[in-house]
Order: C-alpha cells, then sequence, then structure tokens
C-alpha cells in the first residue's frame, strides 16, 4: 500500500507581499522562490499551511495568477494557533510550505447565483464572482460583517463589479430578502460563522445550496456504538470504540492516512466507501455525496451499522 502522503504535492514557498486588507486581516501573496508556476486552480479551492510542527491550517484562495496564490486570514482571538501565526510570524520575505490545492466548494455550471458571504467568509466567495461573470451568468452578492473596516475586500469589489450586484452590509444580513424569489436553476453558495450559514440553510432548498463552513458543525455522539472496519487495501479488519474516530484508530493501528483538520471541515481525509451505510457528520460533503455513500471522511464520519469496509 502507497504512503497517502504521496499522493499531494507539498511546495516550499515565499510570502511575496503582505497587506492589510482590514481591521485583523491580512493578506499573503505566495510564490516559489524561484518563481516556477503553481498548480491551476479553480474558484472554491484552498490549500493547507504547513505552519509549524503539527499546526496545518486550511485557506481559501482568493487571488494570484499561474506563480502565484493569495490567501487572506482573520486574526482569530480564541483560535488555536494558527492564525496569530501568520499574522506574527509570516512577513514579506518568510518561508512556508504549502499543500493543495484542493476543492470541495466548486462553482457548479448555473444560469445564476446568488452569493453570501459573513466576515472572512467573503475569500472563496471573491474567485468565484469573476468566474460566474465570465460564464455569462446572472449573479449579485450580499456581503455582512461587524463594521465596513472589518471586511477584506469590501471596496475593491465594489471597484471591480459595479452596477449594484454587490451589496454590502454593516450587520446582519435580511436574510429572507436577499433568498427571496430564487430562479430556477439558481445556486445560492454561502461561506460564513455557523449562525449565518444555518440561518440560510433554513430558507434555501439543499438541492440549490452550497456552503462552505470554517467551524464544525455540533453532533449528538451520546448513542455512538462500537463498529468494524475493513480495509481492503491493507488486507486488515479494525474494531473502532464507541469512543474513538476511525481516524484515532487508524493512527493506532500504524495505519498511515492523509489529514488535517479533525473537525471534518477540509476534506484532507476524505476516503472511498467500498461498502457498509456511512453516518456522514462532516461539513464538506453535499447532500446528494452523502446520499451515493462513495466516501466519508474518516476523521468524524462513523458506520450506521456495524461494519464499513474501505478503501484503505
Amino acid at each position: 500500500m502507497s504512503d497517502p502522503l504521496d499522493r499531494l504535492d507539498t511546495y516550499d514557498l515565499v510570502v511575496a507581499e503582505r497587506r492589510q486588507e482590514a481591521d485583523g486581516v491580512v493578506s499573503l501573496l505566495l510564490r516559489r522562490p524561484d518563481g516556477a508556476p503553481l498548480p491551476a486552480w479553480e474558484a472554491g479551492a484552498h490549500i493547507d499551511l504547513l505552519l509549524t510542527e503539527g499546526v496545518e491550517r486550511q485557506y481559501s484562495l482568493c487571488g494570484g495568477d499561474a506563480g502565484s496564490w493569495r490567501i487572506a486570514v482573520l486574526r482569530e482571538q480564541d483560535g488555536r494557533g494558527g492564525s496569530a501565526h501568520v499574522h506574527g510570524e509570516l512577513q514579506e520575505g518568510a518561508a512556508v510550505r504549502a499543500r493543495g490545492p484542493r476543492n470541495h466548494f466548486r462553482l457548479e455550471p448555473a444560469p445564476a447565483y446568488r452569493f453570501v458571504a459573513g466576515g472572512i467568509g467573503i475569500t472563496p466567495i471573491v474567485p468565484m464572482l469573476s468566474a460566474a461573470a465570465g460564464q455569462g451568468a446572472e449573479w449579485s452578492l450580499h456581503y455582512g460583517g461587524r463594521s465596513r473596516a472589518t471586511m477584506a475586500f469590501a471596496e475593491e469589489l465594489t471597484g471591480r463589479h459595479p452596477g449594484g450586484r454587490v451589496d454590502i452590509v454593516e450587520g446582519l444580513l435580511d436574510l429572507p430578502a436577499v433568498l427571496a424569489d430564487l430562479r430556477p436553476g439558481e445556486l445560492v453558495y454561502a461561506c460564513g460563522p455557523e449562525p449565518l450559514l444555518a440561518a440560510v440553510e433554513e430558507l434555501v432548498p439543499a438541492e440549490a445550496l452550497r456552503t462552505e463552513r470554517f467551524t464544525p458543525t455540533a453532533t449528538d455522539t451520546s448513542g455512538d456504538t462500537a463498529f468494524e472496519v475493513e480495509l481492503a487495501a491493507c488486507g486488515r479488519t479494525l474494531k473502532v470504540p464507541a469512543d474513538r474516530t476511525i481516524l484515532a484508530t487508524l493512527q493506532e493501528a500504524g495505519v498511515q492516512v492523509l489529514y488535517s483538520c479533525t473537525e471534518g471541515t477540509c476534506g484532507t481525509c476524505e476516503t472511498d466507501v467500498l461498502a457498509g451505510e456511512v453516518d456522514h457528520r462532516d461539513s464538506v460533503l453535499t447532500a446528494a455525496e452523502r446520499d451515493a455513500n462513495e466516501t466519508m471522511m474518516v476523521c468524524v464520519s462513523r458506520a450506521k451499522g456495524e461494519r464499513l469496509t474501505l478503501d484503505l
């Protein structure tokens, strides 16, 4: 069995430019030291920054060209150290390792789009606006934040996309008004704080909604029970205790699997399911992908029955 860590490229980069985009938000333009091209990406993609030993964080790509990637990072006052490291250590000229890009928030073809962003949730939406315009689709952006001063890219977006398509709101968005009268085939893309996304989910049919979360959704684990995981490639079967994840069980057994957030938000540990029904607990897969039962995030999801067979 090959090492899954070998199947995703890692790049040694430097911070070519650092800008203050808003109060508490900096953007970094990342390049290879030799100026060589970086892999192409599509709107909605993110990269992993390998910040320090054991500290990896995912950041949406919000710009760049063939030789650069741009990300924007909010300083989280109660975070786990990733944003503090970016803000404190990654000055212009600093070296940083990155992995990716990877995309679980792709802009699907549609005749029209309604984009909803809250705070730093604007980052994956920024390139989607240009992509939608390039497709000739109708679109509008509704972007809310605590104040204009805290809203990254607000001025840039209103200048780049004139004509009233960009709606900047200081405070809470009026979501019932924003999401009224969706047209047939129109898709809603939303990213931001959990209360915003939960409210959008109440108003938009699942088949018309695409979301990206930065924090895990709450899950009731009180009824969790033990189950078995068959590893088809390894020829092994492991018992997953009620109080342990599949990922933790794999690690304890010495089975290598690529992972990062351990919260079901980044999609790094996505694994093919060969048999068995999954209790999906991630924030990455769409409703249709969950119903298909073909992949799962082993860091949070579990078996609905007594056994799963995975392509590991």
